[in-house]
């Protein structure tokens, strides 16, 4: 009994140390390729035909506008997202591997079975991700974009508790909103609550008729607030197909490697051991040779 208990306490401690290693790993590796990841989305957004940015002026834009510390942000949503999405590709993958070797005597999975099991973790990997990546991205395009004037316009004004929460940082403006009303009243087909149905587009109360920038509803509870909660799965489709073709890719290869340098090992082994893959021996054993 004690000897089982110090097992579980052994294998519990092991699997911590991993947790922590395969974290910290994931923080240094984003925290070396952060600015190039910043210069990457720069580039990719504000580009255009006539001006297309480099890495050296995306990045000068950054530190012009937002100073270096710029260059980093939405690191932590990174960080943490790439941290849970790691560990959820491979314990699902565990899991699911694990469902297809219960009950068979040898220990491996075939090619084409790792590289189902690789796209459902590639699946799970991309549900948890993908609101880490929308505010990081996010984040990252506020650093590169000048200073809107909602943050003075506030300043100016006196709003009531209840519209400030609705708003989020926007300056609510009674009287463009009553004029808004005052136009729409006038179609055929009227709304039961018209008023209630302007303010779910809180861009109306500013008076600017336009909806916000990204670069000014970056934060989490602004993004909830004006977009709603299924904002945070925006992109999902095209980043489940991603994630689930390299999820199999990436264990297939895992697998082939892996059985690859099991079977050269087991060349010199005389008998062949009994559980060997037998998939790729006569490879090994033709290259060997």
């Amino acid at each position: 009994m004690v000897n089982f208990q110090m097992d579980e306490l052994l294998r519990n401690q092991i699997f911590a140390i991993h947790a922590l290693a395969a974290a910290g790993s994931v923080t240094l590796g984003n925290a070396l390729t952060y600015p190039l990841d910043t210069a990457k989305v720069i580039i990719q957004v504000g580009s255009s035909s006539g001006k297309p940015l480099t890495t050296t002026k995306a990045l000068d834009r950054v530190k012009y506008l937002s100073g270096y510390s710029g260059l980093y942000n939405g690191f932590g949503w990174l960080a943490l997202g790439r941290s849970l999405g790691v560990g959820a590709r491979f314990g699902t993958y565990e899991i699911v591997a694990a469902y297809f070797k219960d009950g068979r005597q040898y220990n491996y999975l075939s090619l084409s079975e790792a590289f189902r099991a690789g796209m459902v973790a590639g699946v799970a990997e991309s549900v948890i991700t993908t609101p880490f990546e929308l505010v990081k991205l996010r984040a990252q395009v506020a650093s590169a974009s000048p200073p809107s004037n909602y943050s003075s316009m506030r300043k100016k004004r006196v709003v009531t508790p209840l519209i400030e929460k609705l708003l989020r940082g926007y300056t609510p403006d009674r009287k463009a909103l009553n004029y808004s009303v005052d136009l729409l009243s006038t179609l055929r087909n009227k709304h039961t609550n018209m008023t209630g149905a302007l303010q779910a587009y809180p861009w109306m109360m500013t008076g600017s008729g336009s909806p916000p920038s990204v670069t000014n509803v970056r934060r989490l509870p602004d993004i909830i607030s004006l977009e709603g909660w299924s904002s945070l799965l925006r992109g999902l489709r095209p980043g489940l197909v991603r994630d689930s073709i390299y999820g199999g890719v990436f264990f297939t290869a895992w697998e082939f490697l892996h059985q690859a340098m099991v079977d050269w090992k087991a060349i010199g082994m005389n008998p062949v051991p009994r559980f060997s893959s037998q998939c790729l021996l006569p490879f090994c054993y033709k290259f060997y040779n």
